[in-house]
């Protein structure tokens, strides 16, 4: 059974109408990303921190997958499909999708301050100052903010080692360490980059460009897969 790895970015979650991690100034409500998104950040003002992490949990029940991720779902009664994301919702799983990597954590966890080990399933959509772990720490938000390790990344490598089709979904590619996975894709792989806005990818063997959104284009390609045009 073929290999599909699928590495996937805010563009697919967008059109479930959930915000981008950034509007063009680099803001998010307002906010400086690194003052929401960084240990600095966490250190100086967890109050905030958390209140923005609640309040991007509150929306994301407010929506739900899309064409793009139903059309991944399906790809599993065919190919063995490993998911990559640099998304932190859950809308893969809530499409189906059964084998799902999250490099920049899960929106819908908690993770201690003392422990990073030590990580728990929310029930609601808040973590409030005071919610404590085991150890009684505070917890704070299962993200990986900048400047912090990305703790999965040498396994989303080896899988990108195992593709015999590499797809890349909504993404600039602009976010390292993510953006590398595709210097790991073997020779033989076929690529296929879905985006309205497609990111610059130097030219190579088997490289397929669909200029169009998810919703349009993950859906044209895993109607050709499935059929076997592809």
């Amino acid at each position: 059974m073929k290999h599909i790895v699928v590495l996937t970015g805010a563009g697919i979650s967008a059109e479930s109408g959930l915000k981008t991690f950034r509007d063009a100034g680099g803001l998010w409500e307002g906010h400086n990303i690194m003052e929401v998104a960084s240990p600095e950040g966490w250190r100086k003002n967890p109050a905030l921190v958390l209140d923005f992490y609640n309040q991007r949990r509150k929306q994301l029940d407010e929506v739900l997958p899309n064409a793009g991720h139903l059309a991944l779902k399906k790809l599993e009664e065919k190919y063995k499909v490993t998911i990559v994301t640099q998304n932190v919702d859950d809308l893969h799983e809530r499409a189906g999708s059964s084998n799902i990597i999250h490099l920049h954590g899960e929106l819908k966890k908690a993770q201690s301050t003392l422990d990073p080990k030590l990580v728990y399933h929310l029930n609601g959509w808040e973590i409030k100052s005071g919610d404590k772990c085991e150890k009684g720490s505070q917890l704070r938000p299962f993200i990986v903010w900048f400047g912090e390790m990305v703790p999965l990344l040498d396994t989303a490598i080896q899988i990108a080692q195992t593709a015999d089709i590499f797809m890349i979904i909504g993404t600039s590619l602009a976010v390292y360490p993510a953006a590398s996975l595709i210097d790991y894709v073997p020779p033989h792989c076929n690529i296929y980059v879905i985006d309205p806005n497609l990111p610059y990818i130097a030219k190579r063997n088997n490289l397929f460009l669909i200029e169009k959104k998810a919703t349009e284009g993950v859906v044209e390609i895993v109607d050709q897969l499935m059929s076997g045009l592809q």
